[in-house]
């Protein structure tokens, strides 16, 4: 578990309320890192993932020779950098002669390596490469539709592994309700063969069909590559039912004044304090009673002139 913490400024404790963990998630940051050695199609990979999530993600240029994270130990320095930029995704580039073009997907939870994702880089096509309308282009922060086509994202262990990391890469933060007219870009999946995965992505065209329903058209606009699955570790099964729990899981909490009937339904008390009217002071110039008093001399006044009427006359 991670050491605890204690604010000394304000400032402080809202950062640390951000970071605490929550049964309900806000969007999740991305941390993209390099190996000791990447060659210039990772490095252009990097890049553009950066590119594609760069306001929810944080990019290091620098050299990292003691991350390993297959190996026993060779996570600390990347746990390090996840507690130090709150980033529960992970992307991290290698090249060898071993592994060429290396890329390994991973999660974090609690700032601790939940599970990974290792795959081959192959027929790396970048932005640059496609021709298209530049109006087309997707804006930046835009929600993305994701699309996997092929049997094996519900059969096969490795794609099912891969197709949970990739969607929590790159959906962004889960929404109720989305307008249609907003989606712009769509994330292009399709299984080749057990172990390859060919990524797209591309542009979202909507057009008249006759109907409520627009038809869309997508134009691919890079980048695309070939994923080949090399290694995968899942999590641990303990460490998994923690982090899937939700909001149905926690206590509900006891409501004052309230109690549930089956035919009425919910049915709440109002106290409410005695009101000494009676002991209220009124205000000594009030409209009301200047009012009643002009009446009354009014009237008063009438009445004497009336009087000293008849004694005229008698």
């Amino acid at each position: 578990m991670s050491e605890f913490r204690t604010a000394k400024t304000r400032r402080g404790k809202k950062e640390l309320q951000k970071r605490a963990p929550k049964l309900i998630e806000s969007g999740k940051k991305t941390l993209v890192l390099h190996g000791t050695k990447t060659s210039a199609v990772l490095n252009t990979v990097l890049t553009q993932i950066y590119q594609l999530k760069k306001e929810s993600a944080v990019k290091y240029s620098r050299k990292n020779d003691n991350i390993k994270p297959f190996e026993a130990g060779g996570e600390t320095s990347l746990e390090f950098f996840s507690q130090k930029t709150d980033c529960s995704i992970f992307l991290y580039g290698s090249h060898s002669k071993k592994r060429p073009n290396n890329l390994v997907i991973g999660r974090t939870y609690d700032h601790h390596v939940y599970d990974l994702v290792e795959v081959g880089i192959e027929n790396f096509k970048a932005m640059e490469s496609f021709m298209y309308d530049k109006k087309l282009a997707p804006k930046e922060g835009s929600k993305p539709f994701m699309a996997f086509i092929g049997e094996g994202f519900e059969s096969v262990i490795g794609l099912k592994h891969l197709k949970e990391v990739l969607l929590d890469l790159f959906r962004g933060e889960v929404v109720e309700n989305l307008n249609l007219a907003g989606v712009d870009r769509a994330y292009v999946c399709t299984a080749l063969s057990s172990t390859k995965v060919f990524f797209t992505h591309c542009a979202l065209r909507l057009k008249k069909s006759g109907t409520v329903v627009p038809r869309m058209e997508l134009v691919e606009v890079g980048p695309s590559m070939d994923m080949v699955i090399r290694r995968h570790r899942p999590p641990n099964e303990s460490v998994r039912k923690e982090a899937m729990r939700t909001s149905r899981d926690e206590p509900k909490k006891k409501e004052k004044n309230v109690k549930k009937d089956p035919l009425q339904g919910k049915i709440g008390n109002v106290y409410i304090p005695d009101q000494k009217i009676g002991e209220m002071a009124l205000p000594n110039k009030s409209k009301g009673v200047k009012r009643e008093r002009r009446e009354a001399k009014q009237k008063h006044g009438s009445d004497d002139h009336a009087s000293k009427k008849k004694k005229e006359d008698s």
